[in-house]
C-alpha cells in the first residue's frame, strides 16, 4: 500500500485533527531540502514532486517528439523533434526518482 502525502494523518491527537479543520495556518518554510518543518506532516515539496504525474508529462513529451519527426508538413516540427524528445527523455529519468 503506497502513502500520498494527501492521505489522513492517523498520528494526529483529536485536537490537533481540529484545529487543522479549522484552518489553522501552517509554519513557514524556508527550506525545501531535508526533514519536515514542525508542524507538517509532509514536506512541503511532496505535494508537487510526485512521480505519476510527471512521469506522464515525460512521456507526453516523447510522444509528442515522436510525432513532430515522423510527420512530413512542417519543417519547424521535424527541427525542433529532436530537442522535444531529449526533453522528455532526461524528464523521465530525473522523475522516475521522484517518491511515487
Amino acid at each position: 500500500m503506497t502513502h500520498s502525502p494527501f492521505d489522513p494523518d492517523e498520528s494526529l491527537t483529536e485536537a490537533q485533527k481540529t484545529r487543522e479543520k479549522q484552518g489553522e495556518p501552517l509554519p513557514d518554510v524556508e527550506d525545501t531540502s531535508g526533514e519536515p518543518a514542525k508542524g507538517y506532516r509532509a514536506h512541503p515539496a511532496a505535494r508537487y514532486f510526485l512521480r505519476g504525474p510527471w512521469e506522464m508529462v515525460a512521456s507526453i513529451l516523447i510522444g509528442v517528439g515522436v510525432v513532430m519527426l515522423m510527420q512530413p508538413f512542417f519543417l519547424w516540427a521535424y527541427s525542433w523533434s529532436f530537442a522535444v524528445l531529449l526533453t522528455g527523455t532526461v524528464m523521465f529519468l530525473i522523475v522516475s526518482h521522484f517518491p511515487e
